[in-house]
């Protein structure tokens, strides 16, 4: 089973998400976003099929995301989509994507929806 995880080593949540792949015997495509930024169009597609609005996909709790003014409501999708781009740490995470859907995976639990029931 081809599964991806868009991953942050030094969040609790992602690595609780990766070890919750492996756990179902999955070894997973492991993306550390930090380093390795999905592209624009990557990016948008990943927030288009787990079902959520930019704003949705960025780590709100993020001390940058106070600092850039984000909060406003009046930014477009597109400001928001080039503040991740230029910081990729307001992606928010972990996101997976597998055969049976894309998700942000908060809480970690939510990667069970996407991945094959265990035999």
């Amino acid at each position: 089973m081809n599964v991806t995880i868009y991953h942050n080593p030094k969040c609790g949540t992602s690595r609780n998400t990766l070890d919750l792949i492996r756990k179902a015997g999955i070894q997973p495509t492991v993306i550390e976003y930090l380093q390795a930024p999905p592209s624009r169009d990557v990016l948008q597609k990943l927030i288009s099929d787990a079902g959520l609005s930019v704003r949705e996909a960025m780590r709100q709790k993020e001390s940058l995301y106070t600092e850039l003014g984000l909060a406003d409501a009046a930014l477009s999708d597109d400001a928001l989509l080039d503040a991740m781009m230029a910081h990729p740490i307001l992606i928010n995470r972990p996101i997976v994507v597998a055969p049976a859907g894309t998700r942000l995976c908060r809480p970690s639990e939510l990667v069970l929806d996407i991945l094959p029931p265990s035999t």
